[in-house]
């Protein structure tokens, strides 16, 4: 009973905070009717090089997982990253829930649990990796350009430190095959003093199987890091460049929010949805966007109608293509050998 309350009761927080921003906040910086007059205007020119922007930002989401998933086809990692992405983008829980769908995806087509564990964990920390490292340069772009850091300067440095905090501690406690025993052995007795992990059954021994985890793990970043850390990278940055062409297409020009003024805001706002409040971080980017744009010198219809437009173009797809992928996958039969 208590469980469900705090499930139902963390939905209706995030339900009222999308109200609260697309129903209140939004229409106090510009009028709907303005931002649709905005957008009608756009030319066939401009709509070409959004849409292929956005196939390409589609595109992007499916090479980390195969740097990270030997053996998995483009066409696999296209359908699992679009099906994943849409529960993502949807569903309360977010990108634990997209990761879940992902793993049970994979175990369906034949790869082992250990491989895909050993997946899901780079790819996590190269997503969260990339997520205080690009608010980072941002911060380097304005300091460099003569600006302030403001905000940006505070929360990239709590996100480097938390970060710096998480990673440390993950390589004191798997520095060694040792460590990594002693660590788990402490795990399974915290394990057994919660009442609610308690009562989970554990296949095997918490300590074998964390060695075998961290085995497979560091074996896989000594052979992939770098195409994986340039995807994620690359991944990251396309979804940028979705928001840039969208405020140069409705007519924000360099003189209102220049490139580093843009990626700043950004960068900014990426790392404010690291807490998953809302699913995709609906309502959360639209505010957090618009306010710093508009504070950087952005017209306020136009800068409104960018951030719908970007938020429609990389929201939307992937949640139409994920509804699409969820009807195929368990139609791909299981990986025998390399799927390339």
């Amino acid at each position: 009973m208590r469980n469900a309350l705090r499930r139902y009761g963390f939905t209706a927080v995030g339900v009222a905070v999308v109200v609260g921003i697309f129903g209140f906040a939004l229409p106090r910086i510009a009028d709907y009717r303005d931002v649709i007059d905005v957008v009608s205007d756009l030319s066939g020119l401009e709509i070409v090089v959004l849409a292929v922007a956005t196939l390409w930002n589609v595109f992007t989401f499916a090479p980390p997982w195969r740097a990270a998933m030997p053996g998995l086809s483009m066409w696999r990692a296209l359908v699992m990253t679009q099906a994943s992405t849409a529960a993502a983008s949807s569903l309360p829980g977010g990108e634990a829930v997209g990761l879940g769908l992902g793993f049970g995806m994979l175990k369906t087509w034949g790869f082992r649990s250990g491989a895909i564990a050993a997946a899901v964990a780079l790819v996590t920390v190269m997503n969260t990796l990339a997520k205080v490292l690009l608010p980072a340069a941002a911060l380097v772009g304005l300091l460099v350009t003569g600006r302030q850091g403001g905000l940006l300067g505070l929360l990239t440095v709590i996100g480097v430190g938390a970060l710096g905090l998480l990673f440390g501690a993950a390589v004191m406690a798997l520095r060694t095959d040792a460590s990594t025993r002693v660590f788990a052995a402490r795990l399974d007795v915290w394990r057994t003093r919660v009442p609610i992990l308690r009562r989970r059954k554990v296949s095997g021994s918490l300590p074998d199987r964390l060695s075998r985890f961290r085995t497979e793990t560091f074996g896989l970043l000594r052979r992939r890091w770098f195409p994986l850390l340039s995807w994620t990278l690359v991944g990251h940055l396309s979804v940028f460049v979705v928001l840039l062409v969208a405020l140069r297409a409705v007519g924000v020009t360099g003189d209102e929010v220049d490139f580093v003024e843009a990626f700043a805001a950004w960068a900014l706002t990426r790392l404010l949805t690291a807490i998953p409040i809302t699913p995709g971080g609906l309502g959360i980017v639209e505010l957090g966007l618009t306010g710093a744009l508009v504070a950087a010198g952005g017209s306020n219809d136009n800068v409104v109608a960018a951030v719908l437009l970007y938020r429609l173009l990389t929201w939307l797809p992937p949640i139409v293509l994920g509804g699409v992928a969820a009807l195929l996958w368990r139609r791909l039969h299981p990986v025998s050998g390399e799927d390339g």
